[in-house]
């Protein structure tokens, strides 16, 4: 079920369908679901969440981001109690109403029953509101067809890009172990350090591609191989390349590989695959995990200048088409950038000797 086969025809449709939509069950959250053009059939535009409460301000860049998207017409829908609810629907029902937008719907949704806003008929909207089902109802079950998950709470989307732990991590830490002294090695003992930075960002280029492509084959990398990829992709250059390659046919597969990277590898190679994985959720419209993946990264390395780009269109809801228009191409990166430079390489080798300092 993709967003334009979506036909939301009652509350009960609404509520089902924004699990899907979000990618999880919503809880203490405001949604607002946007769309282009006249009539029941418009076109969905986009979906943001905001938890509540939320401070003053936080609504600012709605009509901004609602404007760019052309929308003509709003959903509202908040989950939890009256007293969280009821003021950020009026503020969004405020702001859309100045701005021209329409507000076609507005529910509140608290455990198995909701309320409408817009709605002032007894028989159909009674005080003590009406039952629903937003896990067996008919849009969840036709999203469940159409293989779309909905996770129980925005947590188990967090564990889902969480480290590994136990032996799982004891194996990884000795791959990367392993991996960071073989290239300290091969980098120290070169005849011709003349050499080193282009033959590494090739040879890094290269894997990165490899494996794009055996993840689209649904190949796990094994340990010393996300170990190896982990270190290229500490390069910018290489980042960078991984980034370029990300289209509409390959994006689920760069989530997929950058989400396993992001939950494997050692803290201080993570801020690379977890802005990557930012980059890939938020191009696909997935802005609750593109948020979760700069929380990983940024959480690893504070500073890190690609998580900090990310989390602030994040903010102030960038829409995602920005991604695909102005994403330069390879040939781009290079004439931008030019020949490969020693201190391409120096974070790269900042880090595999703490990694040395700290695996001792």
């Amino acid at each position: 079920m993709t967003p334009s086969s979506i036909l939301l025809t009652s509350p009960d449709d609404i509520l089902g369908a924004v699990p899907y939509l979000l990618g999880f069950h919503p809880a203490d959250s405001l949604v607002v679901i946007a769309f282009a053009g006249r009539g029941a059939r418009g076109r969905l535009r986009v979906t943001t969440r905001w938890d509540l409460p939320f401070p003053p301000g936080a609504l600012d860049q709605l009509v901004p981001l609602l404007r760019r998207e052309e929308v003509t017409h709003t959903i509202l829908a908040g989950f939890g109690e009256g007293t969280l609810v009821t003021p950020a629907i009026d503020e969004a029902v405020r702001l859309l109403t100045d701005a021209g937008i329409g507000v076609i719907e507005a529910l509140r949704a608290e455990g198995s029953r909701y309320w409408s806003y817009v709605c002032n008929q007894l028989e159909c909207c009674p005080p003590e509101g009406r039952p629903y089902d937003a896990v067996a109802g008919e849009v969840a079950a036709r999203a469940t067809i159409g293989g779309l998950v909905a996770l129980p709470d925005r947590e188990t989307l967090e564990r889902s890009v969480a480290p590994v732990q136990g032996g799982a991590r004891a194996k990884m830490r000795e791959a990367t172990r392993l991996v960071a002294a073989d290239v300290r090695a091969r980098l120290i003992g070169t005849p011709d350090p003349d050499q080193v930075p282009g033959e590494f960002v090739a040879e890094g280029l290269a894997r990165v591609r490899r494996s794009v492509e055996r993840f689209h084959g649904r190949g796990r990398l094994p340990d010393h191989e996300a170990a190896r990829l982990g270190v290229d992709l500490a390069v910018v250059r290489v980042r960078d390349e991984a980034w370029t390659l990300m289209d509409d046919d390959t994006q689920d597969t760069h989530i997929a590989l950058w989400a396993d990277l992001t939950r494997r590898l050692e803290p201080s190679f993570v801020p690379p695959v977890a802005s990557l994985l930012s980059a890939a959720a938020w191009r696909r419209g997935d802005c609750a995990l593109a948020g979760i993946a700069v929380e990983r990264a940024l959480a690893a390395d504070p500073s890190y200048s690609m998580a900090n780009l990310l989390a602030r269109g994040l903010r102030a809801l960038v829409s995602p088409e920005i991604l695909r228009r102005r994403m330069p191409t390879p040939e781009e990166l290079d004439a931008s950038m030019g020949p490969p430079k020693m201190e391409w390489l120096h974070p790269m080798l900042s880090l595999l000797d703490d990694h040395t300092l700290l695996t001792r």
